[in-house]
């Protein structure tokens, strides 16, 4: 009998658990549904690279995926009704607004199942808990607990998995994919992903460790976007690491850390959109005209702060950001501007082409102090010391800040400005003051 196949954040055919469990109930109809409630909210960028990506599943199964729209409690029973499969097979989703869809879908198919088998972590949310089965709320002992839950070696499944339905002669509509044009540096789908995770191991894994806070260096893997669509599963990542060496355990640690945000928005799903921690309520933050003049500089690169503005620029004209920008910048706003982080949140998941809802919400509620295993918020980062350490020769800030791009000091310590550069929005040591006696206010 026939089955479904379900693909979500999922798109790729090696190491899928739910296509394995799809394939032994017989022929297997694979589909994607576009949801308008997802795509009404996912940035251009984003929204391209989903694009890309199914493009390049349906080349790998010869054009036998069938991309519907519409709202999945509609469309998932009609191509069940419509092939007479027995059950729906899927990778199992624990954020919101997955698990509400699931619970919906799930009623409207009643009574053929919705089977979730796998997920897109190495270890899913809800498995790694403390002694008294409570959810971990510091990521160092989760880190622990996690290595010892461990995780199953890749699965094996590949396009000759299973029989697969030709799409075509049904009557459930096939849509186009969507393709907003515009221009990515990362190429999508399973096999650019495969490549380009080969190459980092050869590589940047050996150097990981000493360089991946150098926005300068080409040194982190870029697979960020690629786990956001499940093109490549962190299994397969793991299982290319030798954890004897020290750039592989900083990799499996970076690799925890998604797992851990995803556990904390499984467990706490209010957290979103507030604050993790209710005791910052009460900050007081900006609003307001000047408020918003602010945050216009701050998204286009024009605090008259270099390394800020390198990172706002990058992130505006390619939907990339490197980890340690996206730490500077938060803070930024939340600590020299005053402004509310969702409001910072909200811009990057606009703009991010990896925007996944788990780690950017509580990375920005790391740097806004309100978040779980919270940076203290006492800590504020300098965002010229942080441009010096991390940008020592200033490349860069050149490479992204063009009216800087011939200074003889892009960090500009003596205070010297080319024209056209703006001059600094705020004083960041009178700012710095400011945010410690809003959050000393708290009490």
């Amino acid at each position: 009998m026939p089955t479904l196949l379900w693909f979500r954040r999922d798109l790729r055919l090696g190491d899928h658990p739910a296509l394995a469990a799809a394939a032994d109930g017989g022929e297997v109809l694979a589909c994607f549904v576009l949801d308008p409630r997802l795509e009404a909210s996912s940035g251009r960028r984003r929204l391209q690279f989903l694009g890309d990506a199914l493009r390049r599943l349906s080349d790998d199964l010869d054009g036998r995926l069938l991309v519907t729209r519409g709202r999945p409690e509609d469309r998932i029973p009609r191509l069940v009704k419509e092939i007479d499969a027995t059950a729906v097979h899927v990778s199992e989703d624990f954020a919101p607004f997955g698990r509400r869809r699931d619970q919906r879908v799930r009623a409207a198919l009643d009574p053929v199942p919705l089977v979730a088998t796998g997920s897109p972590y190495l270890v899913s949310p809800g498995r790694v808990g403390k002694p008294d089965g409570s959810p971990y709320r510091v990521f160092t002992p989760f880190f622990r607990r996690w290595r010892d839950v461990g995780w199953r070696e890749p699965a094996r499944s590949g396009a000759d998995s299973a029989r697969w339905i030709d799409p075509a002669p049904l009557r459930a509509g096939q849509c186009e994919i969507p393709d907003p044009g515009t221009e990515l540096d990362l190429a999508a789908g399973e096999r650019a992903a495969l490549g380009a995770w080969e190459a980092f191991v050869d590589t940047g894994l050996p150097h990981y460790a000493r360089d991946r806070n150098r926005p300068d260096l080409e040194a982190t893997s870029r697979m960020s976007a690629h786990l956001k669509f499940g093109t490549i599963h962190p299994r397969t990542l793991a299982a290319g690491l030798d954890l004897r060496d020290g750039g592989a355990q900083a990799y499996l640690r970076q690799l925890a850390f998604r797992d851990f945000y995803a556990d904390v928005l499984y467990h706490w799903p209010a957290s979103a959109r507030r604050n993790w921690n209710p005791d910052f309520d009460g900050i007081r933050t900006d609003g307001g005209a000047e408020a918003q003049r602010r945050f216009e500089a701050w998204k286009t690169g024009r605090t008259g702060f270099p390394f800020v503005d390198a990172g706002m620029r990058q992130l505006r004209e390619t939907g990339f950001l490197h980890n340690r920008l996206r730490m500077v910048v938060a803070s930024f706003l939340v600590k020299d501007l005053h402004l509310p982080w969702q409001w910072g949140a909200a811009w990057f998941l606009d703009q991010l082409v990896d925007g996944d809802m788990a780690n950017n919400q509580h990375g920005w509620q790391w740097s806004a102090g309100c978040g779980t295993d919270a940076a203290p918020y006492f800590r504020v980062f300098n965002p010229g010391k942080q441009g010096e350490k991390f940008d020592p020769g200033g490349d860069y800030i050149r490479r992204w800040v063009l009216e800087l791009a011939g200074a003889d000091d892009v960090h500009l310590r003596k205070g010297e400005r080319p024209q056209g550069y703006p001059e600094p929005i705020v004083d960041h040591d009178a700012e710095r003051a400011e945010a410690l006696r809003r959050y000393r206010d708290l009490g």
